[in-house]
C-alpha cells in the first residue's frame, strides 16, 4: 500500500472514466489501539491509498503508543506531523493536512472510525461519478453493546439508504440538508481548493460549513450508506451537555449558514421517532433517561447560542474545548481573528 497509487473509477456501463489517486487524512489525540486497527483496516482495503497524513496533537501521547511496534516499517505510506494542543483547531488542523496531500480525493477519517469491510474506500468515491459531487460521507453504526437509544440515533443520522443531496432539498431536509461527518467523509480535492476548503478557525462543524458552502455553490454532497464504519459514543450527560453547548456557539458564530434553519425541528422529529421506537421494542425503561439526556443536550445547546452573553468562567466551565477559548483570548488582544486564513504561529515561526 504504500507508493504513488492510482485508482480506476468505473462508471455503470463500464469504461474507465478516470484514473485518481487517494489520501487519507487522520487528526489524533492519545491515540491507542483502535487507531492502530483503522491504519490495518485502511491497508486492506480494494482501493489503494497513496498517503496516510496524520496530524497528532501532543507528541508524548504518539510516542507512547508507537514505542517498540515497528509502525513506520509496516506502513510505509504514513506521514506525520506534530502539533501542541494551543495550535489544533477542527477546520485549520485538517486544512494543514490537506494541504499536505497530492492527490485528486482525499478523505477526512477520525482516529476512532473503523471501516466495516474492506469497500469501504471503493464505495465511498463511487458517488464521484457525478461531476457535481464533491463530498461522499460515510455511514455510521453503532459500535459493539452500544445501547438501545444510541443504535437508534446511529439510525436516525445515517439510514440504511444512500442519498445525494442539493440546495434545492433545503425546503423538505432543513438543516439535514447540510449535515455532513468528517468521522469519514471523502472531498474532491479540486471543488475543495475552488471553495477555499476548511474553514480555518471554528470551534465544531468544520465539514456541515463547507458542505453548505459547496451546495450554494451549485454542487452536491452525496450520503453514501453502502460506504459504512463503526463509530458511537457513550457520552455521559455532562459531555453530551458541553458537547452540544459547543455546537450552539458554532451556530451562532456561523448565521449564514444556520440562521434560517433552526436544529430544533430536527430534535423534535428525533425525539418523537425514538419514543415510538422504544415503545414498540419494550424498552419504556429507557424514556426517563432519555428524556433526562434531551434536556441537558438542549440546555447545553441554548446555552451556546447565547455564550456572548455568559461571562467567561461560563463558558470555560461548560465548554468541550477549552483551547479554543485561549486561543480565542489570545487572538482578540493580537487582534488576528481570521476564520479564513487561520490562526496562531504559522509553519515558519514554529520552525524557529
Amino acid at each position: 500500500m504504500c507508493g504513488s497509487q492510482i485508482y480506476y473509477i468505473k462508471c455503470g456501463r463500464g469504461p474507465i472514466i478516470s484514473m485518481k489517486t487517494i489520501d487519507v487524512i487522520i487528526p489524533t489525540y492519545k491515540p491507542d489501539n483502535d487507531f492502530l486497527n483503522l491504519l490495518k483496516m485502511l491497508e486492506e482495503q480494494t482501493v489503494p491509498i497513496q498517503k496516510i497524513i496524520i496530524m497528532n496533537t501532543e507528541e508524548k501521547y504518539w510516542n507512547n503508543l508507537v514505542y517498540g511496534s515497528q509502525l513506520f516499517d509496516k506502513y510505509k505510506n504514513i506521514e506525520i506531523r506534530h502539533l501542541s494542543k494551543l495550535e489544533f483547531d477542527h477546520g485549520r488542523t485538517r486544512d494543514s493536512g490537506i494541504k499536505r496531500s497530492t492527490a485528486d480525493f482525499f478523505i477526512c477519517m477520525t482516529q476512532d472510525a473503523a471501516p466495516v469491510d474492506s469497500n469501504l474506500v471503493e464505495n465511498l468515491l463511487k458517488p464521484f461519478e457525478d461531476d457535481k459531487t464533491v463530498v461522499s460521507y460515510a455511514r455510521q453504526l453503532p459500535v459493539k453493546n452500544s445501547d438501545e437509544i444510541e443504535c437508534f440515533s446511529r439510525k436516525f443520522n445515517y439510514p440504511e439508504e444512500s442519498l445525494l443531496k442539493s440546495i434545492e432539498d433545503l425546503p423538505r431536509l432543513g438543516i439535514k440538508t447540510y449535515f455532513c461527518s468528517n468521522v469519514c467523509a471523502a472531498y474532491k480535492r479540486e471543488v475543495y481548493n475552488e471553495l477555499g476548503g476548511f474553514i480555518k478557525h471554528t470551534i465544531f462543524n468544520e465539514d456541515m460549513i463547507f458542505a453548505a458552502n459547496a451546495l450554494k455553490a451549485g454542487y452536491r454532497v452525496a450520503y453514501t450508506a453502502n460506504a459504512m464504519v463503526y463509530h458511537s459514543h457513550h457520552y455521559t450527560n455532562k459531555v453530551q451537555f458541553s458537547r452540544n453547548f459547543d455546537i450552539g456557539v458554532s451556530q451562532v458564530d456561523h448565521p449564514e449558514i444556520f440562521a434560517d434553519i433552526p436544529s430544533e425541528t430536527e430534535g423534535i422529529r428525533y425525539i418523537k421517532m425514538i419514543k415510538k421506537h422504544l415503545k414498540e421494542t419494550h424498552n419504556m425503561n429507557l424514556i426517563f433517561s432519555l428524556y433526562i439526556t434531551s434536556a441537558y443536550k438542549y440546555l447545553g445547546y441554548r446555552l451556546g447560542k447565547n455564550y456572548r452573553r455568559l461571562p467567561k468562567s461560563l463558558v470555560l466551565k461548560w465548554t468541550m474545548n477549552k483551547d479554543y477559548w485561549r486561543h480565542e483570548s489570545l487572538l482578540q488582544e493580537r487582534g488576528t481573528i481570521d476564520p479564513k486564513k487561520g490562526y496562531g504561529r504559522s509553519e515558519e515561526e514554529a520552525k524557529r
